[in-house]
């Protein structure tokens, strides 16, 4: 009598700890690949898919969300280390041009969610929210707060972050000459410096911890940032950001995002998934449309110019923007905060515009 196979147990059977090193392993072995393939952010990247393809099969382990917040706190002490004083001067120079294209993308993704809600899929708040540029997390809370479905909200935002995160380290692998640039040497573990590193990590973990009990939206990314950038410029503290620190908050923010994506969430996702992909492709290919033109106009960099107008996470495209040479991250980070606060002012009643007129 021939021996029946029985099916593998599913991820969920497993022990926490075999979990996490599975996760681990798949991760190393993906971020390897990609780091091998020139794929810039390969660190964020690589955690990111690794964690879809657990949480999609089972995965039960979540990241704390201290150890997100600490990332986050890191990501930000990194956006300030690009903030100069002439950013804010750059910006009030060209304020109608900036104003115009956060405006532009904040009326496609209204339109976007509009469509997908007249198409069915999903109800107009939720639609709109999930719609929304910004950063994913804050606008999952606010989605909530103001009665749309947290799931699906969740769904759409992190899925366009995955996607946005894939369509920038291609864009930058494959469409940006770097040909004959030398490629820096990659130093893990430099000495640590006294107390600039201490420092580093308190405004990261202070900023952080302090943004979230202060309830501000975005507040654990926005604060570090607004708090590093100006101990930074005021000459009181260098911001020292190792690599192997850098390592391990991309890892705990691809981790974050990827395991997000359940199964239970894609089967409830399921029925509206051809009109969200297709919503989030046409803001993607809107974004980048606004971003070609601007670019001349302001003499930077196509590569510059699209992660500036991108629909992602703030904090994906930080590292993204760090992770890719030649790339100007004050730019990048002046027009995705702009974006931001203008989503938190005008987000709620654009929602609540939107979901009562549209009828699906």
């Amino acid at each position: 009598m021939q021996k029946q196979i029985e099916p593998e147990p599913p991820i969920s059977a497993w022990q926490p700890a075999l979990q996490w090193a599975a996760l681990l392993v798949l991760s190393v072995c993906l971020a390897g690949v990609l780091e091998l393939a020139g794929l810039p952010a390969a660190l964020l990247i690589g955690p990111m898919i690794a964690a879809v393809v657990c949480g999609t099969n089972g995965a039960t382990v979540r990241v704390p969300p201290t150890a997100y917040l600490a990332a986050q706190g890191v990501v930000g002490c990194l956006v300030a280390t690009a903030l100069a004083p002439e950013m804010l001067a750059a910006f009030v120079a060209r304020w109608p041009l900036f104003l115009g294209v956060v405006l532009a993308t904040l009326a496609a993704s209204g339109l976007l969610g509009a469509m997908v809600s007249r198409w069915g899929a999903l109800p107009g708040t939720t639609a709109v929210w999930g719609s929304a540029p910004g950063a994913a997390s804050a606008m999952v809370v606010m989605a909530d707060a103001f009665g749309a479905d947290a799931r699906l909200v969740a769904f759409m935002q992190y899925l366009r972050v995955i996607f946005v995160s894939l369509s920038a380290a291609l864009l930058a692998r494959f469409f940006v000459d770097t040909t004959g640039a030398p490629v820096p040497a990659i130093e893990w573990f430099p000495p640590l410096a006294w107390p600039d590193f201490p420092a580093t990590l308190a405004i990261a973990l202070v900023g952080a911890f302090g943004g979230k009990a202060l309830r501000l939206p975005g507040g654990a990314l926005l604060t570090p940032i607004l708090l590093g950038a100006a101990l930074q410029l005021s000459g009181l503290v260098a911001l020292q950001l190792p690599e192997w620190l850098l390592a391990l908050s991309y890892t705990i923010v691809g981790w974050t995002i990827g395991l997000k994506f359940t199964r239970p969430i894609l089967v409830h996702a399921a029925r509206a998934l051809p009109q969200v992909v297709l919503a989030i492709l046409l803001l993607i290919a809107f974004c980048a449309a606004i971003g070609a033109v601007m670019a001349p106009v302001l003499g930077v960099d196509p590569l510059t110019a699209f992660l500036a107008t991108s629909p992602g996470g703030m904090d994906s495209i930080a590292i993204i923007a760090a992770a890719s040479r030649d790339v100007d991250l004050s730019f990048v980070m002046t027009l995705q905060m702009a974006r931001f606060v203008i989503v938190l002012l005008f987000g709620p009643p654009l929602a609540r515009l939107i979901a009562g007129r549209i009828k699906p």
